[in-house]
């Protein structure tokens, strides 16, 4: 096996949502880089999700890509099956899939178009959900598991109904962490501010871009330096912690 790997996920096997691209790309990539087997879902450019695929196993390490959109649960429920035929089993979920260039430009809560509203919600929210409860069974089984979600600093500024479903996913992953314990499974979040990638290039207007310039202390990092607290929270290092929601900003969160 490649030196790159460095073995602090060894054995483990790890399921990413929205893999294929931006912040996914990243957290895949570490994840494969510290060890684990690693099963990313993507539902578009597959090239892009092959890309990831290949990097990971050019580093030693193993990887899959799948079709599935996460709001799918047939197709939640697939992907699951796929990473645990082909890894034989399931330890980690980062529930990273989500809306967020698609979606913000359109409107406040009181004139965004309902069908926008009810996929923003369908994604960001009941898609983490349903990859929950989908693999619940095999972590149960194991008696072990470690859950991430995908938050972001738009949870605690005014951002629509994007905010509104992030803040939905801090909620949960409090109320997931609590019902999951008695069977030994942590369930944490990440909460970015503003990540180079091109949804967040595509996300915001040269004056939030500004904004963010003046205000927050660290302004912008690439998705790679998410990474190190997802691993933190996908180790046994941080077996302590759980219902917790790690702010990896910048400042973002002090910026008031």
């Amino acid at each position: 096996m490649s030196t790159n790997i460095t073995g602090k996920l060894e054995g483990k096997v790890a399921l990413v949502t929205g893999g294929s691209r931006g912040i996914g790309a990243a957290i895949a990539k570490r994840l494969g880089a510290d060890g684990a087997a690693v099963a990313l879902t993507y539902s578009a450019s597959p090239g892009k999700a092959d890309e990831v695929v290949r990097s990971i196993e050019a580093a030693g390490g193993k990887a899959l890509a799948i079709l599935a959109d996460a709001a799918d649960t047939a197709a939640v429920r697939r992907a699951v099956a796929k990473t645990i035929e082909r890894f034989g089993g399931i330890d980690i979920l980062v529930n990273n899939a989500a809306l967020m260039a698609e979606v913000t430009p359109l409107g406040g809560l009181t004139t965004i178009p309902l069908d926008v509203w009810h996929r923003t919600i369908a994604v960001n929210l009941t898609g983490p959900l349903l990859c929950v409860r989908a693999v619940l069974p095999y972590l149960k089984e194991k008696g072990y598991g470690k859950i991430v979600n995908q938050s972001s600093g738009g949870a605690f500024m005014p951002s629509h109904h994007y905010g509104v479903s992030k803040l939905g996913l801090v909620s949960m992953t409090i109320s997931l962490a609590h019902e999951l314990a008695p069977f030994g499974i942590r369930v944490n979040a990440i909460a970015p501010g503003s990540v180079l990638t091109d949804a967040g290039h595509r996300a915001g207007s040269d004056e939030y871009r500004a904004w963010i310039q003046a205000t927050v202390p660290f302004p912008t990092a690439p998705p790679e330096d998410l990474v190190g607290g997802l691993i933190y929270l996908t180790s046994a290092a941080s077996d302590w912690v759980t219902g917790h929601t790690l702010n990896i900003d910048g400042g973002w969160i002090s910026r008031t």
